[in-house]
């Protein structure tokens, strides 16, 4: 039997309010904090900028089978954004990459079985060298690839349905001009 995982429940402006177990928290769509990391290469041979996405594991509890960003969770409760997202890099990806923040938003998105992410989702961006190594966790992660950013613009307009709820939005903040 594994732990309960815990996450922090916020408010409006993402005052911490409390904790709630994880699961809890997306039954009864409470307002938790979270984070989404897109991690990018240059390669070396033609400067095109490529984006790491992952695919979710099959039997996750929502959005099994969907790209969304490099990886996505929720900090402990005693933990930072800065120190979860790092951890949960190398956890997901087997990636240790320095990370930047580019902001936060709030979304609600209800699934068909019932649960609801209800969540202010900090976004962070981390730059790799282009022979980086990717040791994914198939418990978390289903497949992984490199899209340019062209490509990932494209498939987000014609095949949103591909995509987790919250990936547009981070996509979004990861990608503002003058950012990476």
């Amino acid at each position: 039997m594994t732990a309960t995982e815990y996450v922090i429940l916020v408010d409006d402006e993402d005052n911490s309010i409390g904790v709630a177990p994880k699961l809890y928290a997306h039954e009864h769509a409470l307002l938790h904090r979270a984070f989404s990391v897109f991690i990018y290469r240059i390669l070396a041979e033609n400067g095109q900028k490529q984006w790491l996405l992952q695919q979710r594991a099959l039997h996750k509890y929502h959005s099994p089978g969907l790209w969304t960003n490099t990886c996505c969770s929720h900090p402990k409760p005693d933990e930072t954004i800065l120190a979860a997202a790092t951890r949960r890099l190398h956890e997901e990806m087997g990636i240790k990459a320095s990370l930047t923040a580019c902001g936060q938003f709030k979304y609600k998105a209800a699934f068909d079985n019932g649960l609801t992410e209800h969540e202010i989702d900090h976004v962070l961006v981390g730059a790799v060298k282009d022979d980086c190594v990717i040791a994914i966790d198939p418990l978390e992660v289903a497949n992984y690839r490199w899209v340019e950013t062209e490509t990932l613009a494209k498939e987000i307009m014609e095949q949103p349905e591909q995509f987790t709820p919250w990936f547009q939005q981070a996509w979004e903040l990861a990608t503002q001009e003058g950012q990476h």
